[in-house]
């Protein structure tokens, strides 16, 4: 194959690898990397990047690597940087798409993606997320000569040797981590990687076993250490502290003990956008400037810029030195282009004290720097009012907290809303954002939000009973539930959850706990409140399948009715979905007592509203009759489709296959079967129900075939047998069965293909990775598809002729509003039942949050 000009052109420019990855055997036999018991030395970490360099080519490849505290990692990184590629260097798969990475390591060596590789400028090596771009996919473009003078700078105003020796205490994809395994390879240093946190005591008790002369924190660092004490290092030569700042009080303190122990405090400013550092605080300054970030870094220099409406002698910091990124990457596109800044515009507020050291005193836009995270205000409060909250948002004065007003008088679980909603949106640790109630929202005389007092607020505990997560996940499953008595040794199996309850829980659960088990069902409370401890958020979510074929399924149904496209089977696809949850939810958990209460519950669920909705269509238009009403038009209507009696026949379906299996799975000696085989006895229903399925295409049948329940009823039991298939063996024969049953059984083979697709994903595909911002739509259209289906025969038909899209939104914004009104109607109901008092909103009025 012919490579694009591009890669052509990229193949014969002169490219010079970064000076530390190129020059590693310079530094001979002396130890380089420290994992595990494993010691690496310089000569052997550069015949590992030798052989890694081999594989990728000639041409420059653009290379998406994961980072990790691993010799693998180390090696992929720097076999790429020597040879003079471009590493994009992210968590974040989406990312490496999106900007069309042509490489990425995969077991054990470089392997190709598939993709061309994107123009490329020749000088451009690394690309890095800007700290705190959660979100966003803009990157910092760096250059051989950024990412080599910083590590030079770095290296000479900490004096670092080939005698020092560091640990990864920070990750490796934020550009401080990063910095410190740069700085030190490019002096002969060493580094021991390890993925522990600082308040483990086997990260120290690795230290002090290696050697390790220096290490890294951010302000949380220095809290988690207090916390859990202080580690004893005797060769500890050196404590390094940037990503955000440290109060003044605790910077002496710092500074404090390393003089009893006998090691520097250096006190450092620096951004992605100018690789990593700026500006320094020399160790013998720091006890009498705690507030100052000092001076530029060798090769540097800093000045302020007036700004309008600021005190005379503050303004804008500006940064200028080889360090200065070569721009931002929106897009591929900008891959290619050269070099475009001379200074960097900080966007802080700076001022120089008496000794000549600068100090940062503030910022000029709407963003708070804290954890080594720049945080967008705006888009805080932006989503915190999507939860119905009035608020506003603040660094606090002291810049250790985001502050967040919060007006009205909300009850506690309310208050710890906000505080999850927040800590989602930006990643901060739940210690570092602090909600307080107020009043009303403080304002100035000109009426805007009063930056000042809010970052004054202060929560004192007596006002703000803290609510522990438990709790919280505890309210949230009563209200999502229904449910009066709820207790953290609960699960959702146990408590009678379904299907529609499903996916609204789902949804908010991963919201408040990161990533969610795909066993959370079957959890206690206690158990995934837990998880909370440690989430992991990321820019894209997994959402179970069923979730995303139910919104798929009925925007296809409702699209195809109302004339925008014709693809059909959408339903069908429901009915193995319905199947799939009934053995996951009524099939496990509590007595048979209590299995049997929760499947009249889920059956209710769907069968009144259904009732009720039909009976007042009929009553006012007459387009139904009474068997419409009590759902018997299956059972006791006529046997070819007619208008429009059938249009609820997937109801009635659904409702009659769910009571059918529950009185089957009631009886003693086939609950025990379906307990000890649970696959096979799936498979034995499904091949029952295949029986009526041929026996009707053989026979001629004249009736209607694939909106009857004897006819169907295999669809639903190949769902179930999809939720029991845990072998590759079981899977492959279901999906020969399933593939069989639906071959031939509309006559429409498009049709077909759609049910055979919906039904081999539900097999093999457990879950779907979707963009984080799309799973709000996604869950909403899944939550109220009953809704949807409902009321959308009502709706479509005023906007078919003239606006097929206008009848598929229209249908889909009615049918999620009767769903919201149903759940706030019902929540009310059941709390004046038990006398309990009404949640706050957001609470229960769940899809703002999905």
């Amino acid at each position: 194959m012919t490579p694009p000009p591009h890669a052509l052109a990229s193949a014969t420019r002169p490219r010079a690898g970064v000076g530390f990855a190129v020059g590693l055997g310079r530094h001979g036999d002396r130890p380089a990397l420290v994992a595990g018991t494993e010691v690496l030395s310089y000569d052997d970490l550069a015949d590992l990047v030798d052989g890694a360099r081999t594989r990728l080519g000639t041409a420059q490849q653009l290379v998406g690597l994961t980072p990790a505290p691993t010799v693998e990692f180390v090696v992929a990184y720097l076999a790429a940087l020597a040879d003079g590629h471009t590493v994009l260097l992210s968590r974040d798969d989406v990312l490496a798409r999106a900007y069309g990475a042509s490489a990425t390591w995969a077991d054990g060596g470089f392997a190709p993606t598939g993709r061309p590789a994107p123009e490329l400028h020749p000088e451009t090596r690394l690309l890095l997320s800007t700290s705190g771009s959660t979100g966003s996919p803009k990157l910092v473009r760096l250059s051989r000569t950024n990412v080599d003078s910083n590590a030079d700078a770095i290296a000479s105003y900490l004096g670092l040797t080939p005698q020092d020796r560091a640990i990864t205490t920070l990750p490796l994809d934020y550009c401080y981590g990063l910095s410190v395994l740069h700085s030190h390879l490019s002096v002969g240093a060493s580094v021991v990687l390890t993925d522990r946190s600082v308040a483990e005591s086997a990260l120290w008790d690795l230290a002090r076993t290696t050697g390790v002369t220096s290490f890294a924190g951010v302000p949380y660092t220095f809290d988690l250490l207090d916390a859990a004490g202080w580690p004893e290092l005797p060769t500890l030569r050196l404590v390094t502290q940037a990503g955000g700042r440290l109060a003044p009080e605790r910077v002496r303190e710092v500074a404090e003990r390393g003089r009893r122990e006998g090691w520097d405090l250096f006190v450092m400013y620096g951004q992605t956008e100018a690789t990593a550092r700026m500006a320094y605080l020399p160790p013998d300054l720091v006890l009498d400037h705690p507030t100052a970030i000092g001076v530029a870094i060798p090769g540097g220099t800093l000045r302020i810029d007036p700004v309008d409406g600021h005190p005379d002698g503050v303004g804008e910091l500006v940064y200028t030195g080889p360090n200065v990124m070569m721009g931002y990457a929106h897009g591929a596109a900008d891959l290619a282009r050269g070099p475009e800044l001379a200074e960097l515009r900080t966007g802080d507020l700076a001022r120089v004290g008496d000794a000549g050291l600068f100090e940062v005193v503030g910022r000029r836009a709407r963003f708070a720097k804290l954890f080594g995270q720049r945080i967008d205000l705006d888009r805080v409060e932006n989503l915190l009012a999507l939860g119905d909250h009035e608020v506003a948002c603040a660094e606090a004065a002291d810049a250790t907290r985001l502050v967040v007003a919060l007006a009205g008088e909300p009850a506690p679980v309310a208050v710890e809303e906000v505080a999850t909603t927040a800590a989602a949106a930006t990643g901060l640790p739940d210690h570092a954002i602090a909600v307080v109630p107020v009043p009303a929202i403080p304002r100035l005389p000109n009426g805007k939000v009063d930056q000042a007092s809010i970052a004054g607020l202060q929560a004192p505990r007596e006002d703000v009973p803290e609510v522990s997560t438990t709790e919280t996940l505890t309210a949230l499953y009563a209200a999502v539930l229904g449910r009066h008595r709820v207790t953290p040794t609960d699960t959702f199996a146990g408590l009678g959850g379904d299907s529609l309850s499903y996916v609204e829980l789902s949804l908010r659960l991963e919201r408040r706990l990161g990533r969610l088990p795909a066993d959370w069902p079957d959890r206690t409370i206690a158990e995934l409140a837990d998880l909370a401890r440690d989430p992991r958020r990321s820019r894209s979510v997994r959402l179970d399948t069923g979730i995303v074929l139910r919104a798929a399924a009925i925007v296809m149904i409702v699209g195809s009715h109302s004339n925008l496209f014709m693809l059909l089977g959408g339903a069908h696809v429901l009915l193995a979905v319905a199947g799939a949850n009934f053995a996951r939810f009524h099939l496990v958990g509590g007595d048979r007592a209590d299995r049997r209460r929760n499947l009249v519950r889920s059956i209710a669920r769907i069968a009144v509203p259904t009732a009720i909705w039909v009976a007042a269509v009929c009553l006012i238009s007459g387009q139904y009759g009474w068997r419409n009403v009590l759902l018997l038009n299956d059972a006791m209507g006529r046997h070819t489709w007619h208008e429009p009696e059938w249009h609820f026949w997937f109801i009635e379906v659904l409702v009659y296959l769910m009571v059918g299996a529950g009185v089957l799975t009631a009886v003693s000696r086939v609950a025990a079967w379906e307990r000890r085989s649970p696959y096979w006895f799936a498979v034995g229903v499904l091949v029952a129900g295949l029986v009526p399925r041929f026996w009707a295409t053989a026979s001629g049948y004249d009736g209607d075939l694939i909106h009857s329940s004897t006819f169907v009823v295999w669809l639903f039991a190949g769902g179930w047998a999809a939720a029991r298939a845990r072998r590759t063996g079981h899977r492959l024969l279901l999906s020969a069965l399933l593939v069989a049953g639906v071959h031939g059984f509309c006559g429409d083979p498009v049709r077909e293909a759609t049910i055979a697709l919906g039904l081999l994903a539900l097999i093999w595909v457990p879950t779907v990775r979707l963009p984080r911002v799309t799973v709000g739509v996604v869950g909403q259209v899944a939550s109220a598809s009953l809704y949807v289906y409902l009321t959308h025969w009502q709706v479509y038909p005023h906007l078919e002729h003239r606006w097929p899209l206008g009848g598929l939104l229209a249908s889909l914004l009615v049918g999620v509003a009767v769903w919201r009104l149903v759940d706030r109607v019902s929540d009310l109901g059941r709390r004046r039942w038990h006398g309990l008092p009404a949640l706050h909103p957001p609470l229960v009025a769940t899809s703002k949050e999905a």
